[in-house]
């Protein structure tokens, strides 16, 4: 769980309360929440598939560029379905140990971002990749941004 400044810190740069408890994995080099780690459902019970949430605002932004011009059916691509749904199970994996034995309710599903095929989404990627999973479209996510991963990782 967060200490209150991280909240407030990430709650800033969410503009808006975080609807989950968290911590922080990444921080930029002035201590800032760069990437965040999401419980495996919302305070109010509902399932939250998204593990990482990347709250760097600069990144939000290099990333979002890079979505709009293609990336993600480039990253899809280049990477290839059978690497990506690996990724995936290892994301899934990961954020379904942490629901409790016996857990009857509604569960989150997928992999990174909620998917189960292809790439949904380059930030949440690019986030389990700087919190050190092994995520390929993350890393490729990396090769396209060095200037940006510099100076926030």
């Amino acid at each position: 769980m967060a200490d209150p400044d991280d909240v407030e810190r990430v709650r800033a740069r969410l503009g808006r309360e975080p609807q989950a408890e968290f911590d922080v994995v990444v921080r930029a080099p002035d201590g800032a929440p760069v990437v965040i780690r999401n419980a495996a459902f919302l305070t109010d019970g509902t399932p939250l598939p998204t593990r990482y949430w990347l709250v760097d605002p600069d990144l939000t932004r290099s990333v979002s560029r890079l979505e709009a011009a293609g990336g993600v059916r480039a990253a899809q691509a280049e990477i290839g379905l059978e690497r990506i749904a690996e990724a995936h199970d290892r994301y899934a994996a990961e954020r379904d140990a942490t629901i409790p034995p016996g857990y009857a309710g509604p569960r989150p599903s997928g992999g990174v971002g909620g998917t189960r095929v292809g790439v949904k989404c380059l930030h949440a990627h690019y986030a389990a990749f700087l919190a050190g999973t092994d995520d390929p479209v993350g890393q490729w996510v990396e090769a396209r941004l060095p200037a940006a991963a510099e100076g926030n990782a």
